[in-house]
């Protein structure tokens, strides 16, 4: 008796099926009658996206390699110290902070603007240059780490030092290298410290020690570790 109805419930099962598919099919009709309108400007607009993606591309290309060319002109100016130069232009090269704005969305435009921010910093221009290094899109490497050390140390002489303490924090972490990042957290450990955390300051100095036992900062490090220790006691 079973091998007889076995036939029976798959039948069923696939005219189940058949209905739904139907019924779906009526569904998306009565939809794209509705919607027809729609449903066209949609395509238009997706076969649109499709053909601007090349031109974007090409046009994307274009802006890199003249970003690139306006900043090997001014780099040497940047280099010799001419700061003002280098910011703003010369007669025959455009300047870091027109390529770090107009070609931002470019390498060479977000190189521009670490190189801005550090002119700016150089010309003690410390709101500027904290806007340009914000603007800079940080790597995991040498260049993200000083970016982030100096907007610390912006942030420190405006005497927001527990933000200063963060941003050395992130300095040491954005890259992991056994002669800046202990420096790093020893700047931050200062900045804790003399903004009164010392919790924060100790373990910044714990860091140094534990991660960076051979690095000249670790030396030195005993001796803040027992002054913050110190502190915390007599405030407790």
């Amino acid at each position: 008796m079973t091998a007889l109805k076995t036939p029976e419930k798959t039948s069923r099962r696939q005219e189940l099926r058949q209905n739904m598919l139907v019924e779906l099919y009526g569904r998306l009709l009565l939809f794209y009658e509705d919607n027809r309108q729609l449903v066209y400007g949609l395509g238009v607009a997706l076969l649109a996206l499709i053909l601007a993606i090349p031109g974007y591309m090409y046009y994307h290309q274009q802006q890199s390699q003249q970003a690139n060319q306006m900043l090997g002109q001014i780099l040497p100016t940047y280099e010799q110290g001419n700061y003002d130069q280098a910011l703003n232009g010369t007669a025959q090269a455009a300047g870091l902070l027109t390529i770090a704005d107009e070609y931002s969305g470019t390498d060479a435009g977000n190189l521009a603007a670490f190189y801005a921010a550090s002119a700016l910093y150089e010309q003690e221009e410390y709101d500027r240059a904290l806007t340009y290094y914000q603007q800079f899109e940080k790597e995991n490497d040498f260049i993200g780490a000083s970016a982030y050390a100096a907007e610390a140390s912006i942030y420190e002489n405006q005497g927001e030092l527990e933000t200063a303490a963060r941003h050395y924090e992130q300095a040491a972490s954005q890259y992991d290298n056994k002669l800046t990042a202990p420096r790093y957290l020893l700047e931050a450990g200062q900045a804790y410290e003399e903004a009164g955390n010392y919790q924060a300051a100790e373990e910044a100095y714990q860091k140094i020690k534990e991660d960076y036992p051979d690095a000249e900062q670790a030396n030195a490090v005993d001796r803040y570790l027992a002054r913050v220790r110190a502190r915390q006691q007599s405030n407790s």
